[in-house]
């Protein structure tokens, strides 16, 4: 138990409601500790989705998801788009590999590669990842990848939204526009 003492001059609402426990405007309050929740416990987000090709730009932006999806508890989907490559240049390329790898060869190769590498850093952080390598458009690619997992929360890097090319169409625009959830544009330039 706390005892305040309120002057008559400015009362304060708990001694407007405790006024009749004391005399000369002398109130006990008991103050009970708040509990405050964590970002874990308040699941602020529960899957997020952020979109990279690789750049140093879209590393901050990984970086930053991958620090938000551990203070959340938040499943954390990694997407990357590639353009399709003709099936000839795939087998020109299989051909004169040698034959141990030539598996690997394939139209997503260097996707794959970006992917496992972004992965890789969300999974040293204990992290729940998937990847999703998108043929096409990589703006059409982080907003269907957000569709299909019902994300709370879309991040992207900054780089693109200056000059001219924000009326182009850069990813970080498009997203903000037809995103199905929040989106968080980081400052990454």
């Amino acid at each position: 138990m706390v005892s305040a003492t309120c002057p008559r001059s400015r009362p304060t609402v708990s001694w407007f409601l405790n006024r009749d426990l004391g005399e000369k405007g002398t109130a006990r309050v008991s103050i009970e500790p708040v509990r405050r929740l964590k970002l874990k416990e308040a699941r602020v987000f529960t899957r997020i989705v952020v979109g990279t090709d690789g750049s140093d730009s879209a590393g901050q932006a990984v970086a930053q998801a991958v620090q938000l999806a551990k203070l959340t508890g938040a499943q954390l989907s990694i997407v990357s788009a590639y353009a399709p490559v003709s099936h000839r240049r795939v087998q020109g390329e299989r051909d004169a590999a040698p034959a141990d790898v030539q598996y690997e060869i394939g139209p997503r190769e260097d996707v794959n590669l970006v992917l496992d590498a972004a992965a890789a850093e969300a999974r040293q952080q204990g992290l729940e990842v998937q990847t999703h390598p998108v043929e096409g458009d990589p703006a059409d690619g982080i907003i269907d990848v957000a569709e299909q997992t019902k994300a709370d929360l879309i991040v992207v890097g900054n780089k693109g939204m200056k000059g001219t090319r924000r009326f182009l169409g850069s990813v970080p625009n498009n997203v903000s526009h037809h995103a199905p959830c929040s989106v968080m544009i980081l400052r990454t330039t």
